[in-house]
């Protein structure tokens, strides 16, 4: 079904802590205002399920896709608002990546069905100001696959973080016909502060897309401070809704013929490179 050029959409800002519990109750409020306000396309943060203060948690914390408490827990949140779902990441148990974890997309559809599952290809191993280095690539295998689903209002873009510093994996997926870029992050604070709006708008401006990015917010303990400034954004790299640190959700109605007329305007995407 062509639901048309108009895609009522919803970014949720919360702070995930340690108890998969917590975080599934604090999710389905904003999920609920979300849905209370008219969105059909309602997206969570990175990490929804769960942030945790190290590697060994965070493995002991980890369900198998199968067995995953949330799964089902989001399936029916999609099927009671008759929403499309993004679960910007949840902690996978993954058998074959030899004692590490997939960081894991979801995307459910309004019969409460996976639609498309995307595994965070680039890994934030980086050391930030004078912190203790992030070694993501310690607890989580990298995906290899770049993620894209088909939706009542075409092709939607995956991603996840720190895939936001590759633009090439943005521009091959507006090349593959994506005009809206998910971008659930859970970004530190001295980065964000720095780059996190440049980047997504930037990521808006080279793809001629739109771009959604939920984010964490906040003190999940332990010494993890998030970022927060969930951000919806425009073709043109304008910023039509935002948020500050405080947990909430943001919504915009999206015009996908503005995608579409931005890239007949400046058609990076058809231009051949010489070099």
């Amino acid at each position: 079904m062509n639901l048309g050029m108009n895609m009522p959409v919803a970014a949720i800002q919360m702070t995930s802590g340690p108890d998969l519990g917590d975080n599934l109750t604090q999710a389905a409020g904003l999920i609920a205002q979300a849905a209370a306000a008219g969105a059909k396309w309602v997206a969570t943060p990175e990490m929804t399920g769960g942030l945790y203060p190290d590697r060994a948690t965070s493995i002991a914390a980890a369900w198998p896709e199968a067995d995953h408490p949330a799964i089902g827990f989001f399936a029916d949140q999609a099927r009671l608002y008759q929403i499309w779902l993004v679960i910007g990441s949840l902690s996978i148990a993954d058998p074959d990546a030899k004692g590490r974890l997939a960081n894991r997309c979801f995307v459910f559809n309004p019969a409460g069905d996976i639609a498309a599952r995307y595994d965070k290809i680039h890994l934030f191993d980086a050391v930030v100001g004078t912190d203790k280095p992030y070694r993501e690539s310690d607890t989580y295998r990298p995906g290899h696959r770049p993620g894209i689903v088909e939706t009542p209002w075409g092709k939607v873009g995956l991603s996840i973080c720190f895939d936001l510093r590759f633009p090439t994996l943005y521009r091959h997926l507006a090349q593959q016909g994506a005009r809206v870029m998910m971008v659930p992050a859970a970004f530190t604070r001295p980065t964000g502060a720095a780059h996190w709006e440049i980047l997504l708008r930037a990521r808006a401006i080279e793809t001629g897309s739109y771009i959604i990015a939920p984010a964490q917010t906040g003190d999940h303990g332990s010494g993890r401070h998030t970022w927060g400034h969930s951000m919806i954004i425009n073709p043109w790299g304008e910023i039509i809704a935002s948020i500050g640190d405080d947990v909430g959700v943001i919504t915009a109605n999206l015009d996908l013929e503005k995608a579409d007329d931005m890239r007949s305007a400046i058609p990076v995407l058809t231009s051949a490179s010489t070099y």
